[in-house]
């Protein structure tokens, strides 16, 4: 299966995540205008806001939620840095080490979902960085979490996505190529 709007609603995505981690005070909420996540506060639950009706957008914000550990998700937008679109190389840099990770269960996400992976440089207004670098960091991320073990929230993720989306079937490590950038 390829992605099909009919079928990778971020609607479903977002019923199925706020049904499977019910037990973690979390929720997923799609149609902010940027991604964020605000921390739980006074007997509210922390909300995961993805980017309008995008599909891809609540997949990786809900790969950041999955590597943060319990401090992290203490603070809004687990206290980490964002410098926005037009970042210098230094800024590309730090951005690529911050968001290797979240890509790489991403993209373990994505093909969980049947959805080919595009690879985010989040940098349109000026690229800087050597994209395929990071794309080679981002896989070798990737294979080692299939290698090693996924986080533990993580791997709910993908059983949940692979029971919806893919009957049941597990993943494969895929080919480096099947990223685009």
């Amino acid at each position: 299966m390829i992605y099909s709007q009919d079928f990778h609603k971020v609607e479903d995505l977002v019923a199925l995540f706020n049904q499977e981690f019910a037990d973690c005070n979390t929720c997923l909420q799609a149609g902010a205008e940027e991604p964020f996540y605000q921390a739980a506060v006074e007997g509210k639950p922390a909300i995961i806001y993805s980017t309008y009706d995008y599909f891809a957008s609540a997949l990786h914000e809900c790969a950041h939620w999955c590597i943060a550990g319990e401090k992290r998700r203490q603070l809004d937008d687990y206290g980490y840095w964002y410098a926005a679109d037009g970042r210098t190389a230094q800024q590309q840099q730090e951005f690529f080490q911050v968001e290797q990770k979240p890509q790489a269960l991403e993209w373990a996400f994505a093909l969980a979902a049947n959805l080919p992976f595009r690879l985010s440089l989040d940098n349109l207004n000026n690229p800087t960085g050597d994209a395929e670098t990071f794309r080679e960091q981002v896989y070798a991320s990737l294979t080692d979490y299939f290698e090693l073990g996924f986080p533990t929230r993580a791997l709910r993720m993908i059983q949940m996505l692979c029971r919806y989306y893919r009957q049941g079937q597990p993943i494969q490590i895929p080919d480096i190529s099947s990223c685009s950038i």
